[in-house]
């Protein structure tokens, strides 16, 4: 108890700092709400508002974990053929690096037109927007398993499977997990801007619908940074669980 209460009280006392001198900068300065409203007014959405919040915040929920999810196993598995068959990276790589640097926000409109209305095209630039870290994630841990520990495999006359599961693995968790845990955020941005175009709810159609009310803007702000750190910290706890070792693999 005590170990989590040293690892929680530096982040919540930094935010509880920045909430003061927050809402000091609204009263000493007189801001007006439309530039920056204070943290009470952001607040008082949350009670007036809580509803459409709740709605708005479980749709991007869905979609951010829907592409989330897919991008981690299509990754996974973009990357273990890449890293198994080193001549296909330097002719797929190019691609999806070229395919990642689009941005996600011209991408919309075309997958409106390609896809149509509704989920679909939400969830493919969420899948897009996180695809690329953990496919970089897994090439790079399963081609930096020692030398030593392959040759020991292939003099054992190990097949492909049991030198991927045995060998390469245990040491690629820790940097797959990295790719994993990088994408996690981008998740809830990607979802943000599939909702810019075409959308009828979620948190992006929220902040766009919402001109110049700003505490509304505020209040769908911080739930978008809440959702990501609850996926990168889901993330974390799932490397413990699933990969124990990691930790001592990576020390």
């Amino acid at each position: 108890m005590g170990r989590l209460a040293g690892v929680a009280l530096p982040p919540v006392l930094l935010v509880g700092a920045l909430v003061a001198v927050w809402w000091a900068a609204t009263a000493v300065f007189a801001v007006q709400p439309f530039v920056l409203p204070s943290p009470g007014q952001v607040a008082a959405v949350f009670t007036e508002r809580g509803g459409y919040l709740y709605r708005s915040s479980r749709t991007t929920v869905v979609e951010a974990a829907v592409g989330y999810a897919i991008a981690a196993v299509l990754g996974l598995v973009i990357g273990v053929v890449l890293a198994s068959w080193p001549p296909l990276v330097r002719a797929v790589l190019p691609i999806l690096v070229g395919l990642d640097a689009i941005p996600k926000l011209a991408l919309a409109p075309v997958l409106l037109v390609w896809l149509g209305l509704g989920w679909t095209p939400k969830v493919v630039i969420v899948s897009a927007t996180c695809l690329l870290p953990v496919v970089l994630a897994t090439i790079g841990g399963l081609t930096s398993t020692p030398v030593e520990y392959i040759e020991l495999a292939r003099s054992l006359s190990a097949s492909w499977w049991h030198k991927l599961i045995k060998v390469r693995l245990p040491f690629a968790v820790p940097r797959i997990f990295v790719g994993l845990k990088v994408a996690a955020p981008l998740a809830v941005i990607g979802a943000v801007v599939s909702e810019f175009f075409g959308a009828t709810a979620g948190l992006g159609y929220a902040i766009r619908a919402a001109g110049a009310d700003m505490p509304l803007v505020y209040a769908a702000l911080l739930l978008l940074a809440a959702m990501s750190l609850t996926l990168f910290y889901l993330v974390t706890a799932a490397e413990r669980v699933a990969a124990p070792w990691a930790k001592e693999v990576s020390a």
